[in-house]
């Protein structure tokens, strides 16, 4: 891993999509609480990392700066090499509608609207023109297998239908992060294979990922892994040598 060399002395990192220079996060008490400590991190372009820590331990804190929904509170973050330090809200919510998809645990798809709408709707804020709107998001359900199920409503997707259908849409404003809380915590072990396997696919193409998890077998998919506990990242765990890939 690339770090940060310290302060005063942080090298230009023009390949860098998250760079963390002192980053933390401490909420206002009383007592105050240290939810993430001062973090230097660097992840590439094309990197697949994945952060594993247990509940409680800062992964939902790190994902929300990181994701641009929360602000730290000391040091400087670069995304995409744009300091995003002293950003308004609106100028935070515009960058991350631009640059970061999002995939979480729980789908969030409307559920009378088809797959294909629920793609299209995603690009209504972050600047895509509306005749492109279609194509784009029929290009990024064929991208993730679901080209035949573009018609249908989430109420007749089966899960891993659904979280297929979450992650197109995570694509289709075409980020330069894709950010994934717990992607397979409510699917059975196969479809999660599954989706993990299109992640996989999607990192090969050169996507830059960040999984959030509390599964080792889960973390030991990424290229490197951070462990995070008590708002700590503590090292940098690199993938198993016999790390399976379906």
């Amino acid at each position: 891993m690339r770090r940060a060399a310290g302060p005063g002395r942080h090298p230009v990192s023009p390949a860098a999509v998250i760079d963390f220079r002192g980053v933390g996060l401490t909420y206002s008490g009383p007592p105050p609480v240290l939810a993430l400590r001062p973090t230097e991190l660097v992840i590439g372009r094309g990197e697949y990392v994945t952060v594993m820590g247990p509940s409680g331990s800062g992964k939902s804190t790190f994902l929300n700066i990181a994701g641009l929904i929360d602000a730290p509170t000391c040091g400087r973050y670069l995304l995409d090499g744009i300091d995003t330090t002293g950003l308004s809200d609106t100028e935070r919510a515009g960058l991350r509608g631009r640059r970061i998809g999002f995939v979480f645990q729980s789908f969030h798809l409307l559920p009378h609207r088809s797959a294909l709408d629920n793609v299209v709707l995603a690009m209504v804020y972050n600047g895509v023109p509306r005749r492109e709107r279609p194509g784009r998001a029929r290009d990024a359900l064929q991208r993730v297998g679901l080209g035949h199920r573009m018609g249908a409503l989430p109420t007749r997707l089966s899960g891993g239908e659904r979280q297929r259908v979450a992650i197109a849409r995570a694509l289709v404003a075409r980020p330069s992060l894709l950010l994934c809380d717990e992607p397979t915590g409510n699917l059975d072990t196969a479809t999660a294979n599954a989706v993990l396997g299109l992640l996989d696919d999607l990192h090969m193409d050169g996507m830059t990922i960040v999984v959030i998890t509390h599964d080792p077998s889960v973390a030991a998919r990424g290229g490197r892994t951070l462990a995070i506990r008590d708002g700590r990242l503590d090292g940098v765990l690199p993938a198993p040598a016999d790390r399976v890939v379906s």
